[in-house]
């Protein structure tokens, strides 16, 4: 039997204060927030402005120089991080109902964003256990080398609306496991759940200033937390063009940055391919989330001798997606994050068609509790310099193109600025390993798409970005090294007589 629709109708509007220096504050302004999938006002938040982001960044300057946190050992920092862990598994629902609202996602979706987040917030805690530094005996007799991995300093975090909770989850728990303290900045569309993070941190025992949570936009909190000259990293998460400019802001005072950014994600299909599994994972791909994801896999590279047949095909499956209420648990795709951003996608359609594509799939706008969804659309007769095959669209739309031989579909794959992450379908080992090899992607399926686990990296090439999240490196990434060259016995040198 499958669960019931969620009711929210009787939910009233929450109330979000800020978080600074442990203490629950009101901003300068208040921010609401609608649910693009009914309509109603789902969240109220306080606003920072650049008084409450210079104040947000000196209680994490002075918890990482006078607190506890980067001093602790990285036994009692996991256990802050395993209770974390356990709260959010114990409020799960509670989040996943927030992240649905706000961006209109499906709930089934939101549930599982959810479990993958708390496996990453444990997988993070052994991490702070295991993180250590090297050392060199071998240097000759008087002379030790001893390398540590000291914790960065203040960290700025800037997480988009797509992922809300998820994305804030591959980020903060690396950053507390290497002793590091943090700014949060959420997205203004997204910010509920990770509010209710800084109250499950609290709970948890963080001690106050670790991470301080700001909610406004990209100009009057992202840009200044960017630019303080007091922040030592900053970790981005969003579209190429802000990332651009995040790198910008951050070079006045030489910060580290990490960027995860766009994609225009592939997948390369021979005709040996089982097309069944391919079928399904192609449109899987390119509706997941609505499209709203920057691993979205949305070019389809086919062989031309198979290409009307799984154009066909993943037409047929295409039409059985169900689009509607995303507090229905039966619902794959959900609404569209603002109206604004449903017209652009409809722009892109709109100028691909004039430039010669076809609607092999006839989608389009579709009213449920709102007017804010979008029905998959599929584009044949797309060539690689349209700009639909090299932008990104962010919406339920597949391009297919199609190609000859393996160096054509390399090339076509490789032809776009991004290099998030590709797919391969092939029986043949050979096709297989070659594509791998030779495409510029972070990530690369084989005979599968946008499996992941939290051992695993992530992260893009090129215009996708820089550094990389999850996985074993990905607490380094918060650190940086010290040499220790430790010299014993007595001291020779220049001015130093020898016996």
């Amino acid at each position: 039997m499958s669960s019931p629709v969620l009711d929210v109708s009787a939910r009233k509007t929450v109330a979000y204060q800020l978080l600074i220096d442990g203490i629950w504050c009101d901003g300068s302004s208040v921010i609401e927030r609608r649910s693009p999938a009914h309509d109603m006002l789902v969240s109220r938040y306080q606003a920072a402005d650049v008084a409450l982001v210079d104040r947000a960044v000196a209680a994490a300057r002075r918890a990482f120089e006078q607190g506890t946190w980067r001093w602790m050992s990285g036994k009692d920092r996991a256990s802050v991080l395993h209770r974390a862990a356990s709260l959010i598994e114990q409020r799960a629902e509670e989040i996943a109902l927030l992240d649905t609202l706000e961006a209109g996602k499906p709930i089934a979706q939101v549930r599982g964003e959810i479990a993958g987040a708390i496996d990453i917030w444990r997988y993070a805690a052994s991490l702070a256990r295991t993180l250590h530094g090297d050392s060199y005996d071998t240097l000759g007799q008087g002379t030790l080398g001893v390398v540590l991995r000291e914790p960065f300093g203040v960290v700025a975090l800037i997480t988009p609306w797509n992922f809300p909770f998820l994305i804030v989850s591959q980020k903060l728990p690396f950053a507390l496991a290497a002793g590091c303290t943090v700014v949060v900045k959420p997205s203004e569309l997204t910010s509920a759940s990770t509010l209710v993070l800084g109250e499950i941190l609290t709970e948890a025992g963080l001690p106050a200033g670790v991470v301080n949570i700001l909610v406004g936009t990209g100009r009057d909190v992202g840009a200044p937390m960017v630019a303080h000259p007091d922040v030592d990293m900053v970790s981005f998460t969003g579209s190429t063009a802000v990332g651009r400019a995040t790198m910008a802001g951050a070079s006045n005072s030489l910060k580290k940055v990490s960027l995860e950014l766009g994609g225009k994600n592939p997948q390369i299909v021979f005709p040996d391919a089982d097309l069944d599994a391919v079928v399904d994972a192609v449109v899987f791909g390119a509706n997941f989330n609505a499209g709203e994801c920057c691993n979205a896999g949305s070019r389809l590279i086919v062989h031309e001798s198979i290409a009307d047949d799984v154009v066909r095909l993943v037409a047929e499956l295409s039409k059985r997606v169900k689009v509607g209420d995303p507090l229905d648990p039966t619902t794959q795709v959900g609404a569209i994050i603002t109206a604004d951003h449903l017209a652009k996608i409809e722009r892109h359609v709109s100028r691909a068609l004039a430039e010669g594509a076809k609607m092999a799939l006839q989608g389009g706008r579709a009213s449920f509790s709102s007017n804010q969804f979008l029905t998959p659309m599929i584009l044949t007769g797309v060539t690689p310099g349209m700009p639909i095959a090299r932008e990104e669209v962010f919406g339920p739309v597949l391009s297919v193109l199609t190609f000859r031989a393996i160096d054509e579909a390399i090339a076509i794959a490789n032809g776009v600025g991004y290099g998030l992450s590709a797919a391969v379908w092939s029986r043949d080992i050979d096709n297989c390993t070659t594509v791998a090899r030779r495409v510029r992607a972070g990530t690369v399926w084989v005979n599968s798409f946008m499996d992941g686990a939290s051992e695993l990296p992530f992260g893009g090439v090129g215009q996708s970005g820089l550094g990389r999240e999850l996985g074993r490196a990905a607490v380094e990434d918060y650190t940086e090294t010290k040499t220790l060259n430790i010299h014993t016995g007595p001291r020779t040198g220049w001015w130093i007589p020898r016996e």
